[in-house]
């Protein structure tokens, strides 16, 4: 790592300057294009990285990218005082390489290997350490290429990702991104993007190139976004559809067949911005009917003409749980496959049976320091299910209280981006446990700091 982080840094250093006329780094490092630089007529070690020619016409070319990022945790109490307490911390550590090859506007394969390791945390999960692996491998047929529409079959592993990641995700927040292996078909016509896949997502192993083929999972859908509207801007509308051989709630274990539809009106740009989301799930579950549902209210509003450009942000949402266990519904929201830190990198919560209010505020100290602060307050949406984690895994289960208090956790986030390849953040968080948590075990309150270094190239 040391080496390797010796030789770029160098590289990063001279090509700074030109930072600014290079494209950010997107969070899908496929939809990144460099082909622009096919003009590039520099002796930059970098540029020349990022376009290389593989024909005289430079129609032909590879492009290689990468990521280095390093964070280091410590928790007090970390799962609220039920396990063993770890005194010194962990480190975890993700390397993600790729190579873009394009053969004409037609053709393209994209490969990406990744490497997530966990040191010194104990009972490491497959989300956080899984040594190596082929995280995507996929080619891309374009039949259609104009200059208003472009139709695209993409075959193979890949990274999904839509709306706002509250359903579909990368999950970048957690150390190993998850992907799917996937057929499917993009279609972009002007202010249209329609996306239809068929996938099975891919379950992270503990040794070498092991991430094989999963029939245990099943996940598809359509997703229809159409944007620059008169008034409402953006809206997306999808259907999603999930089979999974093995769920558990807080009822049981059993087969899940569950339909998700959806809508979403966003706005991303300007000082106000907002994203409204409602979704409602129907299906099976073992013998129950699904009927789950939720709603997302979120906005925000930047002060750009007051000192240090205050932004402040309310978010609230509402996702069901199941209200009575004896009779022959599931009322229990599933995420599906949301993004990891959905509620900070502390990850504790997930997204089913839940009510949040989420207030918060975020300074730009200087053009590249940040801060932000933010309160998230939790109760259970009914007493009669119980809590889960971000993956869907039953923490703790209804025990028979009515106590839904859950509790508040405060957040701050101190980011540092000197240029467009370096990112530094460090982060302390404590979560107040509630009544809830005190009933259903040891109930103390989570102390959590940890740093993140990360490079991309």
């Amino acid at each position: 790592m040391k080496r390797l982080l010796l030789l770029l840094l160098p590289i990063l250093i001279k090509t700074t300057a030109m930072a600014q006329k290079l494209p950010a780094f997107k969070l899908l490092r496929y939809d990144e294009d460099y082909s622009f630089l096919k003009n590039d007529s520099s002796k930059n070690i970098y540029t020349k990285l990022k376009f290389v020619p593989l024909s005289v016409s430079k129609k032909n070319y590879i492009s290689f990218g990468g990521e280095i990022r390093y964070q280091y945790f410590y928790a007090k109490n970390e799962t609220w005082g039920d396990d063993p307490e770890d005194h010194d911390g962990y480190v975890l550590t993700r390397w993600l390489t790729n190579a873009d090859i394009h053969s004409g506007k037609y053709f393209r394969t994209f490969v990406q290997l990744q490497s997530s390791l966990a040191n010194s945390k104990t009972g490491a999960s497959p989300v956080e350490n899984n040594p190596l692996d082929l995280h995507q491998a996929f080619i891309d047929i374009n039949p259609l290429v104009s200059e208003k529409s472009k139709l695209t079959f993409r075959i193979g592993r890949q990274e999904l990702l839509y709306g706002s990641q509250r359903i579909v995700a990368v999950r970048d927040g957690p150390n190993n991104r998850q992907s799917f292996d996937a057929l499917r078909s993009i279609f972009t016509s002007g202010n249209y993007r329609v996306d239809v896949f068929f996938s099975h997502y891919v379950a992270a192993k503990p040794k070498i190139f092991d991430d094989g083929f999963n029939k245990n999972t099943e996940l598809w859908g359509v997703y229809l976004v159409r944007s620059k509207l008169p008034v409402i801007k953006n809206i997306d509308l999808y259907y999603l559809g999930l089979w999974k051989k093995n769920t558990a709630f807080n009822i049981g274990k059993g087969k899940e067949l569950r339909h998700s539809i959806g809508t979403r009106i966003w706005s991303s740009k300007n000082n106000w911005k907002y994203d409204v989301e409602t979704l409602y799930q129907f299906g099976k579950f073992t013998d129950k009917n699904i009927t789950a549902w939720t709603a997302s209210v979120s906005t925000s509003y930047l002060f750009c003409a007051a000192k240090f450009k205050p932004e402040l942000g309310l978010k609230t949402e509402l996702i069901s749980g199941d209200k009575n266990k004896t009779d022959n519904k599931l009322q229990t929201f599933n995420p599906i496959y949301p993004r990891g830190a959905y509620f900070g990198l502390a990850a504790l919560i997930g997204a089913a049976n839940l009510i949040d209010v989420h207030p918060s505020i975020s300074f730009e100290l200087s053009e590249k320091l940040r801060l932000d602060i933010d309160n998230d307050i939790f109760w259970r949406y009914t007493h009669n299910d119980g809590l889960y984690a971000v993956n869907m895994t039953l923490i703790y289960p209804d025990a028979n209280t009515i106590e839904t208090k859950i509790g508040n956790q405060l957040t701050s986030g101190l980011i540092y981006t000197p240029n467009g390849f370096l990112y530094l953040r460090g982060e302390f968080t404590w979560f107040k446990a509630g009544r809830y948590l005190k009933t259903v075990g040891a109930g103390k309150d989570i102390l959590f700091t940890g740093f993140t270094v990360q490079l991309k190239f």
